[in-house]
């Protein structure tokens, strides 16, 4: 029996060893070649991006190339991208010797998950019964942004503790499981979740921290000197969070129903977010001895009233309702990264290094109950009896369903999406403990050199004073003052 353990015990402690000089590539390569050829086998234009485009305004008494889809969905597409690629990666970019790895892995899964998306969520909701091929427009496409979200949302719990090869199989695996979650929750359950409070912000969350706790690296602390930023990282990272605050009213209306829905969620998202950030403020301030701001709050709690929007963006919750949303999140979220994420760190051995449960998790949980309680309060006396049925879409199978049936099955989508994000979470993070992936050892966390050919003269810049770690609280008391100069060549 001890042998069985030592075995075992080899197998899964054994040195880690972060070359993925084939691994990588071999991956990149081989399922790059899959997408070519699933695509080539199952995607095809749908009728407003194909040829056929004027043979079906005429069947459809179409007037104008303006009534096109793409005309009117396509800004958002653009304000949803620009999110995935700008403002998710920037904000990753606050580690101090991590912002390589931070916008360039983002940049590399976000790639492959919005492919892997198309099909996913094309299997289950664009499929042609006639010919069995999935027809893909604008609206897809924002869809598979959204989608890739999620993956995103869970990288930032695994932010330097990880190697592209794994962060390519959590984007494989997370792209399978939103895809069914999302299919359950909006197709089946019927639940409104314009801009994902549970379908991407809290499975993303729990996602990524399960898999984190999984993953738990017990002797972190040997890399603590690099897991924290300095002065011109955190002004990368807020570059990240200003586009991210600035479009997040069209990532929740970018698929909502055309007319006044589309236009309430992008009002009520937008004063969600300028509330969040006083809150945010107030909050830090208060929190430290001399009144003085911790960009770690600045930068994530201001964008959680987005999050909790989301749900509920397009009800009728009211301009004061979206400033109250957005005033609790911004207290919420900043708790978290002064409270929570230090106890979870210390007691649950869950090492969220971006703080994806301040920011994601905990408001897309209430954003969720948010939206459960706001449609099972809905009445026609305020939205009006065409308006409630536009809302909701009860219409079909689901003609009968009143409010408050709706916000029961709105509660239960966020269950589903909790399950979804723990268990899968666990399965996976099982998957990535297999010691082939390339992970870097303890102490070589949150370092681009494992990983990036790093510039001579970033190395030969000494080193820079520590003022700021998202997990751990400053000790001012404890720095020295350090001079030093540097030789002009």
């Amino acid at each position: 029996m001890g042998n069985f353990v030592d075995c075992c015990r080899g197998f899964w402690c054994r040195t880690k060893n972060p070359d993925v000089r084939i691994s990588l590539p071999g991956v990149c390569f081989v399922w790059q070649i899959a997408m070519i050829i699933l695509f080539g086998l199952f995607v095809r234009y749908n009728d407003e991006s194909d040829a056929h485009w004027s043979e079906h305004k005429h069947k459809n008494n179409i007037t104008s190339d303006i009534e096109n889809d793409f005309y009117y969905r396509y800004p958002s597409f653009q304000d949803v991208h620009v999110m995935i690629f700008v403002g998710f990666g920037f904000l990753m970019t606050f580690l101090k010797r991590y912002s390589f790895g931070g916008v360039g892995f983002n940049f590399l899964i976000a790639a492959f998950g919005l492919q892997w998306a198309l099909l996913m969520q094309g299997w289950f909701h664009s499929l042609d019964p006639v010919d069995g091929t999935i027809k893909i427009g604008v609206e897809n496409i924002i869809n598979a942004d959204f989608c890739v979200a999620g993956c995103l949302i869970a990288y930032g719990a695994l932010l330097g503790k990880v190697s592209p090869v794994q962060l390519m199989v959590l984007t494989l695996f997370g792209i399978t499981l939103f895809a069914v979650e999302e299919h359950i929750i909006l197709k089946l359950l019927h639940v409104r979740d314009a801009g994902g409070s549970m379908v991407i912000h809290t499975f993303g969350a729990y996602y990524g921290l399960t898999v984190s706790w999984i993953l738990y690296r017990p002797k972190l602390h040997h890399s603590k000197h690099l897991h924290g930023s300095v002065y011109h990282s955190d002004v990368f990272a807020m570059i990240g969070t200003l586009f991210l605050w600035m479009f997040w009213p069209s990532f929740n209306s970018a698929i909502s129903d055309h007319g006044d829905g589309q236009h309430r969620a992008a009002i009520n998202t937008y004063l969600a977010l300028a509330s969040s950030v006083l809150t945010t403020f107030a909050i830090s301030s208060l929190s430290a001895k001399k009144g003085k701001l911790d960009m770690v709050h600045i930068q994530n709690a201001t964008l959680a009233g987005g999050v909790a929007m989301g749900t509920a963006a397009e009800f009728m919750i009211t301009p004061y309702g979206s400033l109250i949303v957005g005033f609790c999140c911004g207290i919420i979220s900043t708790f978290g990264y002064l409270v929570i994420t230090p106890f979870m760190e210390k007691y649950l051995k869950i090492q969220d290094t971006c703080g994806i449960h301040n920011l994601h998790a905990m408001p897309g949980v209430l954003g969720a109950v948010i939206g459960a309680l706001t449609a099972a309060t809905a009445s026609e006396s305020v939205y009006g009896h065409e308006g409630l049925v536009n809302t909701f879409d009860f219409k079909g199978d689901y003609a009968n369903r009143t409010p408050a049936m709706q916000g029961g099955f709105q509660a239960a989508g966020l269950c589903v999406a909790l399950v979804f994000g723990i268990v899968g979470g666990i399965i996976v993070g099982c998957i990535l403990r297999l010691p082939f992936f390339g992970d870097p050892a303890d102490e070589n966390c949150f370092d681009d050199e494992v990983y990036w050919e790093v510039p001579e003269d970033e190395e030969s810049i000494p080193p820079i004073l520590e003022y700021n770690s998202h997990m751990v609280g400053k000790n001012t008391g404890m720095m020295s003052e350090s001079n030093f100069t540097v030789e002009q060549s």
